[in-house]
């Protein structure tokens, strides 16, 4: 408990020192960065209820897909803008093995997302076959969970398995260090996830590409807040109260990056109606191919003009009510078929009479 001298402007008597930048208007930044992260908060649980509602509109079958990605995504932006508040609180035993935890997993997360997504476009506009929806989260999953691994090794080499509070016991150098370099595999991540995007701009549908410029966007900008918020942390004579305030910039910022530049153009895209031009012509996943006429002497029975001057013979045209779309015709022959009558011929031995005749 603090005492009434020590309490901060704006907070209770009753409120512990660790919470003050909650509500201390002193320090604005903390009531600022707070006031962000809620609102970022109820965005986010609003597009995954409007996600849960426009599942049975979606009349595109590649992009229904993706849906379940595009939920994990959301999922991961709602623990960034939670974990903000972790960064606003003092550092202590119980926010430091957060912080060093779920920063890395939950953006470790997106980007896995935002690099499924865009390894099934380079796939989609080059017109072949989308992954499976099993396949894409199974990519993203499978991404993100090495990050998690490298983070629970970390904290465990790290704490010694007993001892919670080494994070306030560094130094601040050398805790921004190790937090940094923690992040290596997150910072490949966003490179993947940029190389990948780049090249969804080089297929024949353009249709998909407006969908690679999302992702290409969101990771460019993602990029540049993580060079920034980096080269602030490891500057060595910033004062170590401004650590907090870095960090839990960086997540507000990214959080509402993620929510602009990428979920908001993407619900706006989820609903439309199939385009046939962002297809091939013979898509063998979405309609039946055309079959091929084969090479070969045509049968002219059944060619049009003769179907069509069988229709013109009234007379001699039959209707087969169940048969095929062929009608029969009578063909009045030309050929003589009558049996041929026995005629006689007359005899080479009419005139002889066994003698040669005279000369």
């Amino acid at each position: 408990m603090t005492s009434k001298s020590t309490v901060a402007p704006g907070c209770g008597s009753h409120l512990n020192s660790k919470y003050h930048r909650l509500c201390d208007t002193s320090e604005v930044w903390g009531i600022v960065l707070e006031a962000l992260a809620t609102a970022g908060v109820v965005t986010t649980v609003a597009f995954l209820l409007a996600l849960l509602v426009l599942v049975c509109k979606v009349q595109d079958s590649c992009k229904r897909k993706l849906l379940p990605t595009q939920f994990l995504f959301l999922l991961g932006v709602l623990g960034l803008f939670g974990l903000t508040f972790a960064f606003i609180i003092v550092l202590d035993g119980r926010t430091g093995p957060t912080r060093f935890f779920l920063f890395g997993v939950l953006f470790a997360l997106c980007f896995s997302c935002l690099l499924a997504h865009a390894l099934n476009l380079t796939k989609l506009v080059r017109g072949q076959r989308s992954l499976p929806l099993l396949g894409l989260l199974g990519l993203a999953l499978g991404f993100s969970l090495v990050q998690d691994v490298i983070a629970v090794e970390y904290l465990v080499l790290t704490m010694n398995r007993t001892s919670t509070t080494i994070f306030q016991e560094l130094s601040s150098q050398r805790r921004n260090a190790d937090f940094v370099m923690l992040l290596i595999y997150v910072l490949c991540l966003m490179v993947l996830t940029f190389l990948a995007s780049s090249f969804t701009f080089c297929g024949s549908f353009s249709g998909w590409k407006r969908h690679g410029a999302h992702i290409y966007l969101t990771t460019l900008l993602s990029i540049a807040l993580w060079v920034t918020w980096i080269v602030l942390l490891l500057i060595p004579n910033i004062e170590t109260r401004w650590d907090d305030t870095i960090l839990a910039s960086a997540l507000v910022a990214n959080g509402w990056v993620f929510l602009l530049v990428y979920v908001g153009p993407e619900f706006w895209l989820l609903t439309r109606q199939r385009n046939p031009m962002d297809y091939p012509m013979e898509d063998a996943f979405c309609k039946p191919q055309l079959m091929k006429q084969s090479y070969g002497v045509e049968n002219r029975a059944y060619s049009q003009e003769e179907i069509t001057q069988g229709q013109e013979e009234l007379g001699d045209t039959l209707y087969a009510p169940y048969s095929t779309h062929f009608q029969l015709q009578n063909r009045t022959s030309q050929k003589d078929f009558s049996i041929p009558r026995a005629q006689t011929q007359t005899s080479p031995y009419n005139n002889y009479e066994g003698r040669k005749e005279e000369s």
